[in-house]
């Protein structure tokens, strides 16, 4: 339909990206949110979050999608998450996206009923030196990080075990200590995926880290793929999402991943639940891609 000087302004939309992508780790969802939410009458483009010449305010919403160079500047991403909520309207909601950066919310989620893999917080040599002697094989990563950052998977008596925890907390980080999870290391990874609170699909990359520290294969290099889910993932999953609101008080994010495993030594446990920039998987997913720009497209007129 033709716009007319009587038609409703179409909503519009900026999609949080950033400027540079690992040839390895594309972002496959942007496009696809693009032509989907244009083909449904949106104002919607891509928004650089450190470009200083953008104008937040002449957006109706803001959806954080892909700033995945955050974590190597933090501190000036949560600058631009306060001018942008000063500015516009913002999902996932900020208040959330603080929370969800420091892993820390697992202890918080524990404590309200959820299950997690067994984690210490180690914030001296001594107690990360503690932490490992606990186990026989263990995952060290910090606590604030994203796409496997400084994060290795070690024979607990490995030394670099224990300098990849020192180097965290050298850097006024939070070393996070963990057992390793024999089914994660066979590849049995579940992310759960939940648009406006209501579960979309599920997919499963694949074992990331090698023994001894580092990746597989050198570089963070996920391979979706569409799984199904039980009962129980499906209950898990909204149980963990009554958590959040019920420790953060915010409405329910828009978009929302559930990383799980179900573990025969620990159960089916939480992993993380990534509320800040989860790459949708929209590619292998298609289907989901009209659900998440009628929600963002509800979010924006709301």
């Amino acid at each position: 339909m033709p716009v007319t000087s009587d038609s409703p302004r179409a909503a519009r939309i900026g999609i949080v990206v950033t400027d540079i992508y690992a040839e390895a780790d594309p972002d496959y969802d942007t496009p696809l949110l693009l032509d989907a939410l244009r083909a449904s009458g949106a104002d919607a483009e891509r928004v650089v979050w450190h470009d200083a010449s953008s104008d937040l305010a002449s957006f109706d919403l803001l959806v954080i999608r892909s700033p995945w160079d955050y974590p190597d500047r933090l501190d000036e991403f949560l600058a631009w998450l306060d001018r942008a909520e000063a500015a516009t309207r913002v999902v996932n909601a900020p208040s959330t996206v603080r929370w969800n950066l420091d892993k820390r919310y697992l202890g918080e989620l524990e404590r309200v009923g959820i299950r997690v893999v067994p984690t210490a917080y180690a914030t001296t040599d001594e107690t990360a030196a503690a932490a490992l002697a606990a186990h026989d094989r263990v995952v060290v990563k910090p606590a604030m990080s994203a796409g496997s950052r400084d994060t290795g998977l070690f024979e607990a008596s490995d030394p670099r075990a224990l300098a990849l925890a020192d180097r965290i907390i050298a850097g006024g980080g939070v070393a996070m200590i963990q057992p390793e999870v024999a089914e994660l290391s066979e590849g049995h990874e579940k992310a759960l995926y939940a648009i406006d609170g209501v579960f979309t699909h599920a997919i499963a990359k694949g074992a990331l880290l090698e023994t001894g520290g580092g990746l597989r294969g050198g570089v963070y290099v996920e391979n979706p793929v569409l799984v199904e889910v039980t009962d129980a993932e499906r209950a898990f999953a909204a149980d963990v999402l009554r958590a959040v609101h019920a420790v953060t008080g915010d409405a329910a994010p828009l978009y929302a991943r559930i990383d799980t495993v179900d573990s025969a030594k620990f159960g089916l446990c939480l992993l993380e639940v990534e509320l800040v920039e989860p790459a949708l998987n929209l590619h292998v997913a298609p289907y989901v891609t009209d659900a998440t720009a009628a929600a963002i497209l509800r979010a924006a007129l709301a």
